[in-house]
């Protein structure tokens, strides 16, 4: 499958009802972010993504893409690349700690299973190298047949993207130290090259021998002297780059929210594959109607007829962390909950989150009762949970998979996915209020209607609370997997976050417009009553 437009394609177009409009309020996101990249024999950039469990490649001139390992498939979670002269690419599974190869027929073999934490990669002279992005982080080299595994280096403050430098030593970022190291392949002490960076996630060599080295926290690609250190500034692009690839002289940078640039003088880049949502996972109306859209290691702002402005990321101060559900509590500040099972209060203009609950599992939607009490869905146990001042109440348990959380006053919807229903919890009592639907996510109440996405129709309803009469308002949307693919969840990726189970949620504003996360193609959309 290849194509200039995006990653996803319907299989019908999307209906609405009579009365209702659909906008965009985001371009398709054309990759599921863009995490490792590696140039391949072809001349492509290959790209690996984390959030699509996808692997693409794209022609650096015509920027076509092509879905080499599709969503779905045998690859999952994976971080980074590396080929062998064979043609072979090698993989790291981050969130299943493994490394895979498929070879150019597609067969897919794991070849080390033990490997927490897995993302860089690299092949020298068809010497297989890998090592763990986490604190205490391992480097090892692997036999490519048996996945026998040698440790070069241990107890690495979370190593990330290296490369074999022209002295035959491997260079690697030290995330957790700020710094670049470098040590022999048969192993020893390592040595400082560069420190005071902007927090390096990469380390590639230009033709003269020069370190390339992408910075996640300053936004920075920096070259950099290893005999010396000295550092020059080749671009400033934004927070969030991940790692970067040469094809021939010409230097191509990732940023792991899905941009793909060149970078074509000092100091200036264009694009190749313009940025985007790698989900969105939920949004939330704010007091001055801006939206807060969260995309787990992103979270933007949007204001009516404007543009994405980024929020926070997961390496900006006071940061919460992998984020999931939202819901507006005062201007400029919004509950949100955590991969790592938290909720959180996040204050992004003051780079600032307070943690009101803490040790959940696999926490979901959020919502605000009419007293100002957060209610949240906890997946891992079937619970809906209340955060109050003497701590945390269980409003109901035994549910199935419960997502999508809204209030009426007092009263909580809460969207159970495994069970194909909406129920609502209050004095004790837990009512059905609409059954016989798929896979419901993402709920909100405005008062009067309850609107439900289900992702396995791909349905948007307008449902009665008391009949539970419900109303199709929109089908077809780009929600879910794709038609015939069945997504494998992601794990946790170390200390960084938990599960990052999916959750595809909807928010209804004062003037009746329902917003919608597109997850399947990466975008917000807008539905308008007539």
């Amino acid at each position: 499958m290849s194509s200039l437009s995006g990653r996803y394609h319907a299989a019908h177009p999307a209906s609405l009802a009579e009365g209702w409009q659909l906008e965009r309020l985001t371009r398709p996101s054309r990759l599921f972010g863009a995490n490792g990249m590696r140039t391949g024999a072809d001349g492509r950039v290959y790209v690996a993504q984390v959030a699509g469990s996808q692997v693409s490649a794209i022609d650096i001139d015509s920027g076509e893409v092509e879905t080499i390992s599709p969503l779905g498939g045998d690859i999952v979670g994976p971080d980074d690349l590396a080929f062998d002269s064979a043609g072979n690419l090698y993989a790291t599974e981050i969130t299943r700690g493994l490394v895979s190869v498929r070879t150019p027929r597609g067969d897919y073999r794991v070849v080390n299973g033990d490997m927490p934490c897995a993302n860089p990669i690299t092949m020298h002279n068809d010497r297989l190298i890998a090592g763990e992005c986490r604190v205490g982080g391992r480097i090892m080299e692997l036999d490519r047949d048996s996945g026998e595994a040698r440790v070069i280096l241990a107890d690495v403050p979370m190593p990330n993207a290296f490369e074999v430098g022209p002295d035959g030593k491997l260079y690697f970022p030290v995330m957790g130290a700020n710094e670049i190291w470098r040590v022999d392949l048969d192993g020893g002490a390592p040595e400082v090259v560069a420190t005071g960076l902007g927090v390096p996630d990469s380390v590639k060599f230009d033709s003269q021998g020069f370190i390339v080295s992408t910075q996640v926290a300053s936004g920075q690609v920096l070259r950099i002297d290893p005999r010396t250190g000295e550092q020059t500034v080749l671009a400033n692009i934004a927070p969030g780059l991940d790692n970067c690839t040469f094809v021939g002289d010409r230097l191509f940078v990732s940023s792991i929210s899905g941009d793909v640039n060149e970078i074509v003088a000092p100091g200036e880049f264009r694009p190749l594959v313009p940025g985007g949502l790698q989900w969105p996972l939920d949004i939330a109306v704010g007091a001055g109607g801006e939206l807060f859209v969260v995309d787990g290691g992103f979270t933007y702002t949007l204001q009516p007829g404007g543009e994405l402005q980024l929020a926070g990321m997961l390496f900006s101060p006071g940061f919460p962390g992998y984020c999931r559900g939202a819901v507006a509590s005062g201007p400029g500040e919004w509950l949100v909950t955590t991969a790592n099972g938290q909720l959180a209060r996040f204050r992004p203009a003051a780079s600032e989150s307070e943690f009101l609950a803490d040790g959940f599992d696999q926490l979901m939607g959020v919502a605000l009762t009419s007293g100002g009490i957060p209610v949240f869905a906890e997946f891992g146990t079937g619970r809906l949970l209340a955060t109050e001042a003497g701590g945390v109440r269980e409003l109901a348990g035994g549910l199935d998979q419960p997502k999508g959380v809204a209030v009426d006053g007092d009263a909580c919807f809460v969207a159970e996915a495994g069970a194909g229903r909406v129920v609502r919890i209050a004095g004790g009592r837990r009512d059905t209020v609409v059954d016989g639907l798929g896979q419901p996510e993402g709920i909100a109440f405005d008062g009067k209607t309850l609107y439900v996405l289900d992702i396995a129709s791909q349905s948007l309803f307008a449902v009665d609370p008391a009949s539970g009469a419900r109303r199709e308002l929109a089908n077809g949307l780009p929600v879910g997997a794709p038609e015939g693919v069945v997504r494998k969840q992601l794990g946790g990726v170390g200390d960084m976050c938990g599960p990052m189970g999916n959750f595809t949620g909807i928010a209804v504003a004062p003037d009746g417009v329902i917003y919608v996360c597109g997850d399947a193609e990466g975008s917000v959309l807008a539905l308008h009553p007539a």
